[in-house]
């Protein structure tokens, strides 16, 4: 079985690599092809330097991702399906591509961006849950259902949501697996913005420009610095803040900021 379409859109515009789901007609839903595809941007976007920033979004104006192809991606993983072409052959014969694809276990220090343009309900919520920042459409709706199939969220949601917002909401979202919506979302601290779905590429391209002009390498040690401190005792924690603060702090961009400040002009930061 092989499949034309072009399942992911990928941009590279002025040190930000945009990454649209590109299957709208089947709510994005995450196919062998865009798994693999997905999988290879992180790696190529982890290991350009010229990139500093990334968005995640999704074609169209109802789904942002409904999750694994329960007609070509799950079937694959339980063995109901046999691998059909190369992107099948790919998927199974490299299982992390799967979890690096949908940002589970890719050590990735770069900043990502979500814009998520409509529904993104189990893996699409999970997804979100997994970027930095986060920009949805008033019309988007969030959620993991699994619990009500008899399955559970393992695409992340687990181990983040109790991390990212109040353990009582986390467990409620979790276990009773209802639908909420995108003002809800903002309201427990899931969301950074809610816009109307006019605005929402607008709202995402500002804050990646505004991200890709600060030091590229303090924006990624920061987010080292979160991701590895996390959960550890304090004493820990600031041994690896020490090591990322010094990290920065011998860089030539630590000396390229506070000159241009001083000689009143925009930093020309390299990364370096």
């Amino acid at each position: 079985m092989t499949e034309e379409a072009n399942h992911l859109l990928v941009d590279k515009t002025d040190g930000v690599m945009t990454l649209t789901m590109n299957r709208p007609e089947v709510g994005n839903a995450l196919s062998p092809q865009m798994l693999v595809k997905m999988a290879e941007a992180w790696y190529a976007f982890r290991d350009t330097r010229d990139l500093r920033v990334a968005i995640l979004t999704g074609a169209g104006d109802k789904d942002f991702c409904a999750g694994g192809d329960l007609k070509l991606t799950m079937p694959l993983f339980t063995g109901a399906r046999q691998p059909e072409d190369e992107w099948d052959h790919k998927l199974v014969s490299e299982s992390m591509l799967f979890r690096h694809a949908i940002l589970r276990g890719l050590p990735l220090y770069k900043p990502v961006i979500v814009a998520v343009n409509g529904n993104a309900l189990g893996g699409g919520t999970e997804m979100t849950n997994a970027c930095d920042l986060r920009v949805a459409a008033e019309h988007a709706m969030f959620g993991t259902p699994e619990a009500k199939r008899g399955l559970l969220p393992g695409g992340g949601s687990i181990s983040r949501l109790p991390r990212q917002i109040p353990y009582a909401k986390a467990m409620e979202i979790l276990m009773l697996g209802d639908s909420f919506s995108a003002r809800e979302a903002l309201a427990i601290g899931l969301l950074n913005y809610v816009v109307p779905k006019a605005q929402l590429m607008a709202k995402a391209r500002e804050l990646a420009a505004r991200l890709a002009e600060n030091g590229p390498l303090a924006v990624q040690k920061i987010k080292e610095g979160v991701i590895r401190t996390s959960g550890l005792p304090l004493d820990q924690a600031l041994e690896i803040e020490d090591e990322v603060s010094v990290a920065v702090m011998m860089s030539k961009d630590a000396r390229e900021g506070p000159r241009a400040f001083k000689e009143k002009r925009k930093p020309r930061f390299t990364g370096e």
